[in-house]
């Protein structure tokens, strides 16, 4: 193993706790995530030869969901991912940092934001790729801006955004929130000179309003709706992704957990009535991984106060631990 020879200082509002769960063990066989995950500063972070290490920032943040009049409570969903994520079995030596919080107090959105990118772009810049877990669907403007920042200095790079999500979150509002992220980006990119590449896998044509199916098709916006992503409909998404991820160099890959069936992920902002089965989900997030494109994830719209028995915040963490392989 070998030390990270970056010693970049990530700046957070609320640095990472202490991880704590079930032990069976102290030997490597025996890990769970709490026991492997490292807290301290970044330029500690020990690396294995083959697997880039990944870094967990929350953003804890529904300032853009009270916007977007849902229901709040997704800024307590990066510390009920942690609790979920803890007790995971570690399969796979990637080294896994905790850098803490972005923390969005009252309606501070826009500032949070910012922090959010220049933590996103600093962990980037260490080697890591960043995890970020949300807070509502405008950790997603942070999140790319970071990334987007980051890659400045490789003006071909192209960026694709793959969305996980029963909405656009193209809406035009005259503040930001979680229903506006993309075309936020969309219209960043267009004033940079750059293309919006964007997809979106379970659009719920029941939840998004004609006005939102023009806004995608005026951007060009590539999509799947639910109803074509069934168990039984595997292939053509994954052809689908396929597709996308040949389009572009670094990909980031944003999974609002809406997407999912109410009965999967009943403690979201926005419950699905139909959903995309957890097995496509699970498959599109393997597929991702072992593509050699993914750059930054995030995890967004967990709402702690309406989960069942940490159902939402399990499925959540299941996901999380095949994106990043431990």
């Amino acid at each position: 193993m070998e030390k990270n020879a970056s010693h970049a200082k990530v700046q957070v509002d609320r640095p990472a706790a202490p991880w704590g769960g079930r032990i069976d063990g102290t030997g490597a066989e025996h890990l769970r995530w709490h026991q492997h995950v490292h807290t301290g500063e970044i330029s500690a972070l020990e690396t294995g030869a083959s697997l880039r290490p990944a870094s967990l920032l929350g953003f804890a943040s529904d300032a853009g969901v009270l916007r977007n009049q849902w229901r709040t409570g997704a800024a307590n969903g990066p510390q009920a991912l942690r609790a979920a994520l803890s007790s995971l079995a570690v399969h796979h030596p990637r080294a896994v940092h905790d850098a803490g919080d972005i923390v969005v107090l009252g309606d501070e959105l826009e500032s949070g934001q910012v922090r959010l990118a220049q933590a996103v772009s600093a962990l980037l810049n260490a080697g890591t790729m960043p995890v970020v877990l949300g807070g509502g669907h405008e950790t997603a403007y942070g999140s790319f801006s970071g990334l987007f920042d980051h890659f400045r200095a490789q003006p071909g790079t192209r960026i694709g955004i793959l969305n996980l999500d029963a909405h656009f979150d193209l809406r035009s509002a005259p503040r930001r929130s979680s229903g506006t992220p993309f075309k936020d980006i969309a219209n960043d990119m267009q004033a940079a000179g750059q293309d919006f590449n964007y997809a979106v896998i379970g659009i719920s044509e029941a939840s998004n309003t004609p006005v939102l199916f023009d806004q995608a098709q005026g951007l060009g916006v590539q999509y799947l709706v639910d109803e074509q992503c069934g168990a039984g409909n595997l292939g053509t998404v994954i052809e689908f992704v396929d597709g996308f991820l040949d389009s572009v160099d670094q990909l980031y890959l944003t999974i609002d957990l809406d997407v999912l069936p109410a009965a999967t992920a009943p403690g979201v902002s926005a419950p699905a009535a139909y959903g995309v089965p957890l097995e496509v989900i699970h498959a599109v997030c393997r597929y991702v991984a072992d593509s050699g494109k993914l750059g930054l994830v995030d995890v967004v719209e967990l709402n702690p106060s309406f989960d069942i028995d940490g159902r939402t915040a399990r499925t959540a963490a299941r996901l999380i631990n095949t994106l990043i392989g431990t």
